[in-house]
């Protein structure tokens, strides 16, 4: 599993109000629809005060032997009708900011993460993304349909309730005073007991996220090495820890459920001792005692779900904290949002002492590497697992950020190309060959899906995969399965080099793209390189010789230095690394590369 963003030392002593806040610049856009939901509230409670009121008044009426209440019927009636109206329409409006305001959240987090690099998603897991993207939004947005109007409706009703209780009876309603402190300090520890329960559910569940994730994806390997019940057994732990989580956070909800209904009722035997004395003392009408009643459960009706209340803006809290740890994280790589191209691009690539160094390591990944490619040229890049090869292309089209005037496309320094300009110049098929689960057309027309059927099959014969899309039933409508499970290792690489090869960049990079096929159709993609790339430069990676001798210039790194350059020949004649590896892989020959591969020489 990744580790997360930020492990807080104590997880109860969480802002509610601070992480909230934040949320303001999501709700700024639809703050009138918000507003105007608010003022509905506020419409409806004094509608729904005007029940008692009439109420009163007709028992008042009934108690003088009045028996003419048209009118306070009529009134309730019309008050209960525009009451409806008003909520309905204050409920609507502001669960559709609610809708908005999820909505944006969740694309700002997909528009964030597009643009992180591998030092990110090297620390996070992609479970505990989904679980932010997901679980944590949710939260906010039930904070808008459920929370916000859970609390509007309380403060509405307590003031509007407290307005009338005072106005029909001052000394009844000072008795009921002295409990609210009790109230509010019980439902400020409540507050802070659930910020550490729900602080802890939201990790649990991330835990979760990740650990199904990571499971799902490398399920054929838990199958071959029959460790199943292992990880059912791991995944039962994770899954407890969650519960037992959950199970705290429920306790707590469980004893305010219990504990605001109690107070309602302390209260309402302080209303029936006193009000009742009143009564009989001639100080208020039996009508107005009514009322007073009906106003006190006005008031303690929202108190009655003030738990729930709590709960859903502590957890709307840690799930603000959640996505804000990722807004705050800036991009990896900065994009300088101006075009770098001086004219037509030919493709001449220049590294000048370029050093690199992962953050938190020691040790340099490359130091010191200088190579010049000229347009129509191929370069091939030689060395050991962890040499620096990979390094090297990813910085070249900035997945990771080179120095400043370290690598240059055409004389321009490629930090000065914005991001989109520079990848689609610089085309990267990466090592690892990632197909979507999409029809293979949609794959290799990924960047541009107006692409020509003749263009696709071209780029298909060239990476020796025409044979193969004929012989699916559905050819180029063939759904590939998640990450192209239904094809083989071989057929998933020439399908990305096919991607890669459409493109037709001025730059093409290919990391290690035919360690999957074999050599006699490696021998006819090398050649099918050099007839569709003519005049167009081209960087190979490979730890097999046969793929190097085709190149103009090959360069052998070692723990992250060039030790060797020039061409096939003479890097022959030198006698070195290069030498001995094409002596042991041609009396080797496939038993030779599985040799090397296992002494990590790539």
């Amino acid at each position: 599993m990744g580790e997360r963003l930020q492990e807080d030392e104590d997880l109860g002593e969480v802002s509610t109000i601070k992480s909230l806040l934040r949320l303001r610049q999501f709700v700024k856009p639809y703050r009138f629809r918000f507003f105007s939901g608010i003022g509905m509230f506020g419409v409806a409670r004094l509608l729904e005060a005007m029940v008692p009121v009439l109420t009163a008044s007709a028992i008042n009426k009934m108690t003088m032997d009045i028996f003419d209440v048209r009118e306070e019927l009529l009134g309730i009636a019309l008050a209960v009708l525009l009451r409806y109206v008003a909520i309905s329409l204050a409920r609507f409006s502001v669960r559709r900011v609610g809708l908005h305001v999820a909505f944006d959240l969740r694309n700002k987090l997909y528009e964030h993460l597009q643009f992180q690099g591998s030092d990110f998603f090297s620390k996070n897991s992609i479970g505990d993304m989904m679980t932010r993207a997901v679980a944590d939004i949710s939260l906010i947005q039930r904070l808008f349909s459920a929370g916000s109007i859970l609390l509007i409706i309380l403060v509405y009703a307590s003031a509007t309730g407290f307005g009338f209780m005072l106005y029909y009876s001052p000394s009844l309603t000072l008795l009921l005073l002295p409990p609210l402190p009790f109230i509010f300090i019980y439902a400020f520890y409540a507050a802070r007991s659930l910020g550490k329960t729900s602080t802890q559910v939201q990790e649990r569940l991330s835990d979760i996220g990740t650990h199904t994730q990571e499971n799902l994806s490398g399920i054929r390997t838990i199958q071959a090495l029959v460790q199943e019940e292992n990880e059912i057994s791991s995944f039962s732990k994770t899954n407890q820890r969650y519960a037992n989580a959950f199970q705290k956070q429920a306790q707590i909800n469980s004893s305010m459920a219990a504990w605001m209904p109690s107070m309602a009722a302390a209260c309402s035997i302080v209303i029936i001792g006193y009000g009742g004395h009143q009564v009989q003392n001639g100080e208020i009408m039996i009508g107005d005692l009514v009322a007073f009643f009906m106003f006190l459960n006005m008031v303690i009706q929202p108190f009655r779900v003030a738990g729930f209340i709590i709960n859903l803006f502590q957890r709307a809290a840690i799930g603000s904290d959640r996505l804000f740890e990722v807004f705050d994280l800036p991009p990896e790589i900065i994009d300088q949002h101006q075009a770098g191209t001086v004219g037509e691009t030919k493709g001449h690539l220049q590294i000048s002492a370029l050093t690199f160094r992962y953050p938190g390591e020691e040790r340099y990944a490359i130091k010191d590497v200088s190579v010049e490619v000229q347009p129509g040229n191929i370069l091939a890049i030689m060395g050991r697992v962890g040499s620096g090869k990979s390094t090297i292309l990813k910085q070249v089209v900035r997945l990771l950020d080179p120095e400043p005037e370290r690598i240059f496309l055409d004389g321009v320094d490629v930090r000065n190309f914005s991001l989109s300009e520079l990848r689609r110049l610089v085309a990267l098929v990466p090592q690892d060959p990632f197909l979507f689960a999409e029809p293979l057309k949609d794959n290799l027309t990924y960047d541009d899906p107006e692409r020509t059927l003749n263009l696709i099959w071209d780029a298909a014969r060239s990476a020796d995969l025409s044979n193969t899309i004929e012989s699916f039933p559905d050819r180029l409508d063939t759904l590939i399965g998640e990450r192209g499970v239904t094809l083989s290792g071989g057929q998933k690489q020439r399908a990305t080099l096919a991607r890669g090869l459409i493109r037709k960049a001025p730059v093409l990079i290919l990391d290690d793209c035919f360690s999957a096929v074999d050599t006699e159709t490696e021998e006819h993609i090398l050649s099918e390189l050099k007839r569709v790339r003519a005049g167009q430069t081209t960087i190979l990676v490979s730890h097999r010789v046969s793929t190097a001798r085709h190149a103009d210039k090959i360069i052998v790194l070692d723990e992250g230095m060039v030790i060797e350059k020039g061409s096939h020949e003479e890097l022959l004649l030198e006698g070195g690394y290069y030498a001995e590896l094409e002596r042991v892989q041609r009396e080797g020959g496939q038993d030779g590369d599985l040799k090397n591969k296992r002494a990590g020489v790539r």
